[in-house]
């Protein structure tokens, strides 16, 4: 499946139907009184988070969608039926927003959340709904009101607790298949991820985060040099980044710690907070290294980067590491959350005291 993750839609709720003017025509009824009913309303479109779905490729070429109108009134009494509504699925964290003027309508983070994207027109009125004491026959009717109608630009930020950062080849796809149930494509030649990859990385029962894993990321990719900043957005709602970096390359005279410094300044270049986000280095390939190799490698990262948070040396193919760096990364999301309600009660009631 093309993985998409921006469309431009047109949306158009129904408008409500016509109000009916109509009288009671009835044998031996000369003067039956007014029986126009009101106009039905027209359909709303709604727009829900799913989490079955990943990608907004089912909007690239559908590009209208529109709800059905109300049905008009009729004599009888008869109230006109209400427009069946339409409902968009999108996958959770996608954003909503005006296409002309580019504000932001609403968030669907909460997977199952259902917002009103374009409210239907209410019906018009018919003539029994002006009968009074003293208009016994009215002949007025109301038309139905139009239903909104809205350019909207969908845009979708992928929902991970982590992001892998990295060149391309530094082994990141390898990381993502080592340590969750994901499947990327995995070769020995660079860009071979072209799209974001999900993966659940299952610590104990009941005890999981989700890794997003993006195409890799090279020096000058704020002017269009590889696949750009297309998919940096997708590491905008992550709470922590792993830089992953390759410590033993094919090409000797490439330098790791200028390789992490020309990532960090293309991080700073397109989002000051995604480059203020909290980072640890991963040093990938460590297997390919000696002992002696290996401590003076870390050396040269720490001092050569004035590096002060947490460095991890793994084997993503040898799985070597990855399961000491799985549980510290959970240790570190799970310190993170806000306390519940429960656990804030608790943490003030004195009765909770040891």
């Amino acid at each position: 499946m093309k993985f998409v993750d921006e469309a431009y839609i047109d949306v158009a709720a129904g408008d409500g139907g016509n109000g009916c003017a109509s009288f009671r025509h009835e044998k031996f009824k000369e003067f039956g009184g007014p029986d126009g009913g009101d106009g039905g309303r027209g359909g709303h479109v709604y727009i829900v988070a799913d989490t079955n779905l990943n990608t907004l490729v089912d909007f690239r070429y559908a590009r209208r969608h529109e709800a059905k109108r109300g049905q008009h009134g009729m004599g009888s009494d008869m109230f006109g039926a209400a427009g069946a509504d339409l409902t968009l699925r999108v996958p959770a964290g996608t954003i909503v927003s005006d296409a002309d003027s580019g504000e932001v309508l609403m968030e669907l983070l909460v997977p199952g959340e259902k917002r009103i994207l374009a409210k239907g027109g209410d019906g018009g009125f018919g003539n029994l709904h002006y009968k009074s004491s003293t208009n016994r026959a009215p002949r007025q009717k109301t038309l139905g009101r139009p239903g909104e109608r809205k350019s909207i630009k969908l845009e979708l930020k992928v929902l991970a607790d982590v992001g892998l950062l990295g060149l391309p080849n530094a082994g990141k796809s390898t990381f993502i298949t080592a340590v969750s149930n994901a499947r990327p494509k995995v070769a020995d030649y660079p860009f071979t991820t072209l799209h974001p990859n999900l993966g659940v990385v299952r610590v104990g029962p009941e005890q999981s985060f989700v890794v997003a894993d993006i195409p890799g990321l090279i020096e000058g990719a704020s002017e269009g040099a590889g696949l750009g900043h297309q998919f940096l957005r997708h590491l905008q709602r992550t709470g922590l980044l792993l830089h992953i970096v390759d410590v033993a390359p094919f090409d000797d005279s490439v330098d790791p710690v200028a390789q992490v410094q020309a990532i960090a300044q293309e991080l700073r270049k397109y989002d000051p907070q995604l480059y203020d986000k909290p980072r640890w280095l991963v040093l990938n390939k460590v297997d390919m290294l000696d002992a002696a190799a290996r401590s003076a490698m870390l050396d040269r990262m720490r001092q050569g980067l004035q590096w002060q948070g947490p460095i991890y040396e793994i084997s993503a193919l040898a799985r070597e590491g990855c399961e000491r760096l799985v549980r510290d990364i959970y240790q570190y999301l799970q310190a993170q959350k806000p306390p519940t309600e429960q656990e804030q009660a608790e943490r003030f009631d004195p009765r909770f005291d040891r």
